[in-house]
């Protein structure tokens, strides 16, 4: 080995050294355990599928899950076909559609009050684990459910129940209140080129 491989070497060494060190004393200092907030925001596709990724990690650790969909009314999605079947979680679709599918903002109100009203059980329920508010979002931008009233809910909810809500456009209140957000970015889409939803990649 010459003189300057073994220097990078080295140095790489040392660089990987301090990152441990510095790693191992924020994994030390996290000395909570509770449940949390998550929220998956943005113009990006994959919302809905992490949250989805993350019920079935949490059913692997035995965790009860609850899944309510606040606008998709399609009940023939692969997620729900496999997840649905599984013992320990409960999956609602109570949505009526897309808002320019329905027409009917009275409508459309109705089914995410009643959408709530079904999550509320949950989040009320220290049995539950975790509870995925899928598209929940649209209910505030449209106004079909006050925010203030779901975060306190979510303040009063079981200490380790978890949480995830999806959709775009989520609004500050909510990004404040929640552990961790993740926003995700749109940079291209097979739909923009006349890509047809497929099935096991878009439902």
């Amino acid at each position: 080995m010459d003189n300057d491989t073994q220097g990078k070497e080295e140095r790489h060494v040392a660089r990987m050294q301090r990152k441990k060190e510095i790693v191992d004393q924020k994994v030390a200092a996290a000395d909570q355990e509770r449940g949390v907030l998550l929220v998956n925001t943005g113009n990006g596709k994959g919302k809905s599928s992490a949250a989805f990724g993350v019920a079935a990690r949490a059913l692997g650790h035995g965790l009860q899950v609850a899944v309510v969909q606040f606008v998709k009314s399609r009940t023939d999605t692969g997620e729900e076909a496999v997840l649905g079947r599984v013992p320990g979680i409960r999956w609602h679709v109570m949505g009526e559609g897309f808002t320019w599918e329905t027409q009917d903002p009275d409508r459309d109100a109705a089914a995410a009050r009643a959408a709530w009203e079904t999550a509320l059980g949950y989040l009320r329920d220290p049995g539950v684990g975790l509870v995925v508010l899928d598209e929940m979002t649209y209910a505030f931008k449209y106004r079909w459910l006050p925010l203030d009233e779901v975060l306190a809910a979510f303040a009063a909810r079981p200490a380790m129940q978890h949480v995830i809500v999806t959709g775009r456009a989520a609004p500050e209140e909510l990004i404040a209140a929640a552990d961790t957000v993740t926003e995700m970015n749109l940079v291209k889409h097979a739909f923009k080129v006349g890509v047809k939803a497929m099935p096991g990649m878009e439902f």
